[in-house]
């Protein structure tokens, strides 16, 4: 399945001007990346994927069209998706979005990456 491209287009807008913005396909869908490090990306089964802080996983579960992310089986700390119905408002995609943004500003730019300002 491909990726949302108005969703990306919408994440795009939401990360214009971030220094340290680079996109990659990944995953099946399109990731966005700060420093080198994947905030969030549009995912090719629908919806977000981001990363998040650890500590406030389960508190950021709770919320409407959240799930835990799961590879090969396992859930990964550190990482969670949003459903596509849940990011429709322009707000709320604005909200997640800077929930990845803002956890991987916390982050050590990756070697060769344009460090984000923090």
């Amino acid at each position: 399945m491909a990726y949302d491209e108005a969703l990306a287009a919408r994440v795009r807008d939401e990360l214009a001007g971030e220094p340290g913005s680079t996109e990659k396909r990944m995953f099946g869908g399109l990731a966005f990346l700060l420093g080198g490090h994947m905030a969030v990306a549009v995912s090719g089964a629908g919806g977000l994927m981001l990363r998040v802080p650890p500590e406030r996983l389960d508190e950021l579960l709770a919320e409407p069209g959240a799930g835990p992310m799961v590879m090969r089986g396992r859930e990964m700390t550190g990482w969670m998706r949003v459903e596509a119905d849940a990011v429709t408002d322009d707000e709320v995609l604005a909200r997640w979005v800077g929930v990845g943004r803002d956890h991987v500003r916390t982050l050590p730019p990756k070697p060769g990456a344009e460090t984000p300002p923090g």
